[in-house]
């Protein structure tokens, strides 16, 4: 049976007693009508699952007892950045949706030439608590206890010059090299760059290059930037990480 998994913003420890935040009650008390004394999993993304128990129920609030914690081991063995170009509306939601769901340790928003979205000031805090949002959800889902780390929107650039890991991949439907041309390892700390709608420019391949950013490319068909991350990802995983 399913277990349905609830995330919670805030330390959590055995025996604590705690009011839940009015979303968590509506979606356990009125969407799945959980009464008093039913059992509910919380996690606050520390590794842990904490069994919890419900000790009061009413529409705008519910009171639980954590029971006790149990600590999740399903962390993918890879240490994957996604670099994603900021895609428009639902499809950056879906690709951090699917890039938790494999496994992604971070993911950068960046914004490239050909990058749409407009984001500043009061919109960006926003959008930040809503992919902030997507991932907890993605990660009741798919039972990680772990939220992937999320930075905030920044140029291509002054990602790219701050970029520390060993090895950096970007997507490139001209690339003469294939994943498995380029001598990866399971130990690698990898940065994985994916164009927005439009892909990268010229300019910012240059940039891409200039930061030691290998090129390679997965299969004969360009692949759209909602699909193009996840389908990366997955082949790492096949090829490197815990799908072996």
């Amino acid at each position: 049976m399913r277990t349905i998994r609830s995330f919670v913003d805030q330390p959590l420890a055995p025996g604590m007693h705690f009011a839940l935040p009015e979303l968590t009650t509506h979606h356990l008390v009125r969407v799945l009508r959980l009464e008093v004394g039913a059992g509910c999993v919380l996690f606050n993304g520390d590794g842990h699952d904490y069994r919890a128990r419900i000790l009061s129920a009413q529409k705008r609030g519910a009171e639980v007892e954590i029971v006790d914690r149990i600590e999740v081991c399903n962390e993918s063995p890879l240490r994957i950045t996604l670099v994603q170009g900021i895609a428009r509306g639902e499809k950056m939601d879906l690709i951090l949706q699917k890039a938790t769901e494999l496994g992604v340790a971070l993911i950068a928003p960046v914004i490239t030439d050909r990058t749409e979205v407009k984001l500043d000031g009061e919109r960006s805090d926003k959008k930040m608590n809503h992919w902030r949002g997507i991932l907890a959800a993605a990660c009741e889902q798919c039972g990680r206890a772990r939220l992937p780390e999320i930075l905030e929107p920044q140029t291509l650039a002054n990602f790219v010059a701050g970029d520390r890991n060993a090895r950096r991949l970007v997507l490139d439907p001209e690339a003469d090299e294939s994943l498995r041309d380029l001598g990866l390892s399971a130990e690698d700390e990898l940065s994985l760059a994916i164009g927005p709608e439009g892909g990268f420019s010229e300019r910012d391949l240059a940039m891409l290059r200039a930061g030691n950013y290998q090129r390679m490319r997965l299969g004969p068909r360009i692949l759209r930037t909602e699909t193009a991350g996840p389908a990366a990802i997955a082949a790492l995983n096949v090829l490197f990480g815990d799908w072996r």
